[in-house]
């Protein structure tokens, strides 16, 4: 655990890493500390995002009606390069896994896995928001990828981490896909950076993309459980989402019925005709995904199953 950087030693910190950093006016006292009464630290790590999405800086910054902004410490574009969007408690991490926040301060690897959402990851981590549709297609350009490696690499320098205080999204909170690169071999690339003198990059890196995972058992509790439920009641978004828009490109949901994260009627419905196109029938094309027929929809659409 570390007392978190004052805005002038983060800045220091990552312009010595050898990144050109842009302020957006006001992010030095830009935080959630006044409104939730929670004081930011002590931090124990960086936690790494994609925004799925694209120009999103200003709404990072801002944050949406339901959720205040700074949604992250920094932002990194595709193009503009590392915007400071915060500094001390931003709304970017939320509920996560106490054990993976346990293995992150006592710097264990491999992590837990992130089975529950029973701590606040917003009082401790430093949050990164790199700006990518996240669907596993879209690339991430190699200065950009770069510049992640060196804004992790700066923080764990400042504070005399390792790379094993480093961890993505859909390391820490259930159901979260981000980011959509392989985050083994971003620490790598990390452990390389630290082992060079802060402004010599190592050589440069390029993201490795990870396969987008659904889990079985968390899809079928979505189908069974939201379709009954209120209005917008959601069990599994990330899983949910990757097999809504499956089934949108073979024509068998509507694209206004895709991307809420709410496994509903409609969506039932349209599985059970993505089973039946398989030569399911009767209670084998019920529209409640099982391990084959989830496994066919996941080769055509680019996600591995797992129970």
């Amino acid at each position: 655990m570390a007392t978190p950087l004052t805005a002038q030693q983060m800045l220091t910190a990552l312009k010595a890493e050898g990144l050109t950093v842009h302020e957006h006016t006001g992010w030095p006292t830009h935080n959630r500390d006044k409104a939730t009464g929670k004081t930011f630290g002590p931090v124990i790590g960086v936690l790494i995002h994609h925004t799925a999405g694209r120009g999103d800086k200003e709404l990072c910054y801002n944050g949406r009606s339901d959720l205040p902004g700074p949604l992250c410490h920094s932002w990194l574009g595709k193009t503009a390069g590392l915007w400071m969007l915060g500094h001390g408690r931003a709304n970017h991490a939320g509920l996560v896994d106490l054990d993976v926040l346990n293995a992150l301060r006592a710097e264990r690897s491999p992590l837990p896995k992130d089975d529950q959402a029973n701590a606040d990851g917003n009082d401790c981590l430093y949050g990164l928001e790199i700006e990518n549709l996240g669907n596993g297609k879209d690339p991430y350009p190699a200065a950009q990828y770069r510049n992640a490696v060196l804004w992790a690499a700066a923080l764990c320098r400042a504070h005399g981490w390792t790379e094993k205080s480093i961890a993505g999204h859909k390391e820490c909170q259930p159901g979260k896909i981000d980011p959509s690169f392989d985050m083994d071999i971003f620490r790598a690339d990390v452990k390389k950076q630290l082992a060079t003198k802060p402004g010599k990059p190592a050589t440069t890196p390029k993201p490795t993309p990870s396969t987008p995972r659904v889990d079985l058992s968390r899809l079928v509790a979505a189908a069974k459980t939201d379709p009954g439920a209120k209005q917008g009641h959601v069990t599994y978004m990330a899983g949910t989402n990757l097999v809504e828009a499956a089934l949108v490109k073979l024509g068998h949901l509507g694209k206004a019925y895709a991307g809420d994260g709410s496994f509903g009627s409609t969506t039932v419905t349209a599985y059970a005709k993505w089973q039946r196109s398989l030569g399911y029938s009767g209670k084998d094309a019920d529209g409640i995904p099982g391990k084959s027929s989830l496994t066919a929809l996941g080769k055509k659409a680019g996600f591995e199953v797992v129970a």
